[in-house]
């Protein structure tokens, strides 16, 4: 007697006699997987790859990352973005660049706000809740009328290029981005702290932040430090020299925030590298910029009084 005809679960207008080995339903060539022992269908292939644990770094992100460095290259894209928009309209720099208590007059002089008001004059910046600075001015760069113009930006893209590619891959892209954003708003805060008359544009903070995660990260894999150091060497000889021309504050502030987050990501329990506790971590961080900050506007203002 003749068999009755079987078709495919998915496809039913083709006919078919081959089964899948884990399921047991019957499969077309469309539809066929070829396994260690027979051939799977789609929907067990893919519930064999959601079952098996995906292999990551010392630090929980994921080695399919290293590859690809997604986050790298889409923040050199917003930063060259940024460049080109402030080139096509250079105001841009003044209304988003770090700026923290300044007077400002109706024809444009500024002067540093002391706590005192003057008629006529309206305060800008951080101090007046201008808070987006803090980030804004980590992808701005100086303009190209200034002395280091366009080679502000193709520098510390150049370093991003070289040090993003390596941090991405081991800490995985989400905490890759959460250490740059944050080194980021380290280096506006500092400058805050210290300097709040002055403008600062560039992502040197967030670039130092992530040297010093390249330091924190050769170390926790017990790599030889020689060249690692002297790599920092010249991060830090650097530091101290563009002291002469650009902002220590954010670079300082960035290495150091940097730091802070790599060495909770690097050093933290094997069990909570993949867990929320990590999250939470850069969070609680957050908030105590965020309360650095708004001490600094207290006492700039007088409280608001």
């Amino acid at each position: 007697m003749e068999a009755a005809a079987t078709t495919c679960y998915r496809h039913p207008s083709y006919e078919t006699y081959v089964r899948c080995t884990r399921c047991d339903r019957y499969i077309c060539p469309d539809c066929m997987r070829e396994a260690s022992v027979g051939h799977h269908c789609v929907e067990c292939v893919k519930e064999g790859q959601r079952s098996v644990r995906q292999a990551r770094t010392v630090f929980g992100g994921a080695l399919s990352t290293a590859a690809k460095p997604v986050v790298t290259c889409v923040l050199m894209a917003l930063n060259v973005l940024a460049y080109i928009a402030e080139v096509a309209r250079p105001a841009l720099v003044d209304r988003f660049g770090v700026l923290g208590a300044v007077l400002e007059d109706p024809q444009g002089a500024q002067y540093y706000y002391k706590g005192e008001t003057f008629p006529g004059y309206e305060l800008i910046g951080i101090a007046d809740g201008e808070w987006y600075r803090l980030l804004t001015g980590a992808f701005l760069h100086l303009p190209p009328d200034s002395s280091f113009g366009v080679m502000h930006l193709v520098f510390n893209m150049l370093a991003l290029w070289n040090l993003g590619r390596v941090i991405e891959g081991q800490l995985g892209r989400a905490r890759y981005l959460a250490l740059y954003l944050l080194s980021a708003l380290g280096g506006s805060v500092l400058v805050y702290l210290v300097s709040p008359d002055t403008m600062t544009v560039g992502a040197s903070g967030a670039i130092f932040g992530l040297a010093a995660s390249f330091y924190v990260i050769n170390r926790r894999l017990g790599r030889d430090m020689r060249a690692v150091n002297r790599f920092m060497a010249g991060f830090l000889i650097w530091m101290v020299v563009s002291a002469l021309f650009t902002s220590w504050q954010g670079h300082l502030g960035g290495l150091l925030t940097g730091a802070l987050v790599t060495y909770g990501l690097a050093y933290a329990p094997a069990k909570l590298r993949t867990s929320p506790v990590q999250l939470g971590g850069g969070l609680v961080l957050l908030c105590l910029l965020a309360l650095a900050v708004a001490l600094k506007t207290a006492a700039l203002t007088g409280g608001g009084a």
